[in-house]
């Protein structure tokens, strides 16, 4: 897991959804109350395995050389109460934080939200760090919501996944489609997709799309 979440920040420098050292992946590790996260202000550049930290579901470093993400307390709220979430992101991309500065959700009107996110993106709360505000306000917006990213309201995205590559993926597609819909908002007012499309979009996406494995 410390290999797996070291490689994948590569991913958010690749699709610039961070700059400098704003952004952070972490793994739960299975098995174990545990779960691997960058360690705060180290440069993606300098991101190796051995320097990944550990702590547990407290937020509380267990292994690790270096002082965990300043939003570990976040990440570790999100897996002490959404037990299928085995990974978690936090970015500060550009469209997407310009939708939570204005305290909007993004609508679903691309059949890619439909896809992806089954529906709108939506806003959390307005939440300091330091604790674990953030990770309740997340657990609160996601709980019961099909979609896998939250836009917490003048900060940024945080988004998650059965693993660390899906919820990296949540990340990417957030930033894609807010970035759509923004262009869209400039040209004139999106037109919504049914909520009845959505769900079969939804269905077709989750359970057909791709490659499956022989049963």
């Amino acid at each position: 897991m410390r290999t797996t979440v070291a490689a994948l920040h590569a991913e958010l420098v690749r699709y610039n959804l961070v700059v400098w050292t704003a952004g952070n992946v972490s793994g739960r590790i299975p098995g174990e109350d545990l779960f691997v996260i960058k360690p705060s202000g180290v440069s993606y550049d300098e991101l190796t395995p051995e320097n990944m930290v550990v702590c547990d579901l407290d937020g509380n470093l267990v292994e690790g050389e270096h002082s965990p993400s300043s939003d570990t307390a976040a990440h570790a709220y999100v897996y002490r109460n959404m037990p299928d979430v085995g990974g978690v992101v936090h970015t500060h991309s550009t469209y997407a934080s310009a939708w939570a500065a204005r305290g909007e959700a993004i609508p679903c009107v691309l059949t890619a939200m439909a896809d992806e996110f089954g529906g709108e993106i939506p806003l959390g709360p307005f939440a300091l760090i330091g604790d674990d505000s953030i990770g309740q306000g997340i657990v609160e917006t996601l709980k019961g919501h099909r979609s896998k990213a939250v836009l917490m309201q003048n900060h940024g995205v945080f988004s998650i996944g059965k693993d660390p590559k899906a919820a990296v993926k949540a990340a990417v597609m957030c930033e894609d489609v807010a970035r759509t819909v923004h262009v869209a908002r400039q040209l004139g007012e999106p037109l919504p997709i049914p909520q009845d499309d959505i769900d079969r979009l939804y269905d077709r996406y989750q359970n057909v799309y791709g490659q499956r494995s022989p049963r």
